[in-house]
């Protein structure tokens, strides 16, 4: 059975330099906010493009504190997709704005570009964009509409390590922009870890001392602050993992090429990718009438298949009271008829 993810598999090509790496940690006695935390995010900020990267505790957080640097909070509005993991959302109940749904484009999942503008307000603060499945939202146009409403984007790159539009990378568009390392995501580390890119200076500083209980001097705490801070070890872990990233996602888009080829015989909605993007498939998501008797299918053929997300953030038991009046029918269908085949950057072995 081909599962949607293989962590042994990664951990057999790794092994020797995790526990290297771990031997090391464990030999120098610092756990908190050390030099590896530090070169990570030197390392990934250079790999994304950006002046700074601040490692955060995880996904969520990164986009709250994000968020929070932005001081974003009630009588704000921020748009977020309507399909999209709740996380997305979350972070904005979290710093006490009111989340603004649009619907998706149903062929990129991602963000309907054509119908932000329609949503924006005057208590529009926000645009926080989420790069579902692997795929980048439609940047350049998000950031022309951000600066001709003179409103601050957010990216949600939580599945898009390493997504590109017209060779940029996601996390390098916005003012500050979130990821997670969950063990799961092209980049993963080995339980929860996340991050903010940006190239503004002052934000950076900003979540450092959001971070770490409001200071940046011990004992001298300048705001109420947070504790989301990044592993020592899992900076450590993620510094390994970082230099095969490319090289898994590169296979990840060579098993989508052969699901495109294997399946070509279905009735589905392949992955749509626009011309001068780069997908990295953190999911291969299809469409489908008829959904579970395909996964059946597959499963019977050795794919363990997974639906990513049949439940509307907006549906969901913490949000139906607050949209009860709304309707969102592209996200409806979506999570009626979507379905993700296993993909993984570890599948050159199967």
């Amino acid at each position: 059975m081909i599962l949607p993810n293989d962590f042994k598999a990664e951990y057999a090509v790794l092994e020797t330099e995790i526990q290297s790496a771990v031997a090391d940690f464990f030999a120098k006695g610092w756990y908190v906010l050390g030099k590896e935390v530090s070169s990570f995010e030197q390392e990934f900020a250079i790999y994304i493009g950006q002046d700074h990267c601040v490692g955060l505790a995880n996904g969520l957080e990164a986009l709250f504190l994000a968020l929070k640097s932005l001081e974003v909070g009630e009588g704000d509005e921020v748009i977020v997709p309507s399909n999209t993991y709740i996380a997305s959302v979350l972070a904005v109940s979290h710093v006490g704005a009111t989340p603004v749904f649009v619907e998706p484009n149903p062929l990129t999942h991602n963000i309907d570009v054509t119908k932000i503008e329609a949503a924006i307000t005057d208590k529009t603060k926000v645009l926080l964009p989420v790069h579902l499945y692997g795929l980048i939202s439609d940047m350049p146009a998000i950031m022309r509409i951000a600066e001709k409403h003179n409103i601050y984007v957010v990216e949600d790159c939580a599945q898009a390590h390493g997504a590109m539009v017209n060779g940029q990378k996601a996390g390098s568009f916005g003012h500050i922009n979130a990821f997670s390392f969950y063990p799961t995501k092209n980049l993963g580390a080995y339980g929860d870890a996340g991050a903010i890119t940006t190239n503004d200076e002052s934000l950076a500083e900003k979540i450092k001392m959001l971070r770490n209980y409001g200071c940046q001097v011990r004992y001298q705490n300048e705001v109420v602050g947070y504790n989301s801070r990044l592993d020592e070890l899992q900076a450590a872990l993620l510094r390994i993992k970082l230099r095969y990233l490319d090289t898994w996602n590169a296979k990840r888009r060579e098993c989508a090429d052969m699901f495109r080829s294997e399946f070509s015989d279905k009735d589905w909605i392949f992955p749509h990718v626009p011309e001068g993007y780069e997908h990295v498939y953190h999911q291969f998501v299809v469409q489908s009438d008829n959904r579970e008797a395909d996964m059946k299918e597959l499963e019977e053929r050795g794919y363990k298949c997974l639906i990513h997300y049949p439940i509307p953030p907006y549906k969901s038991n913490a949000y139906k009271q607050q949209f009860a009046k709304h309707t969102f029918p592209i996200a409806d269908t979506l999570a009626e008829k979507v379905f993700s085949l296993p993909l993984h950057g570890k599948m050159w072995n199967k």
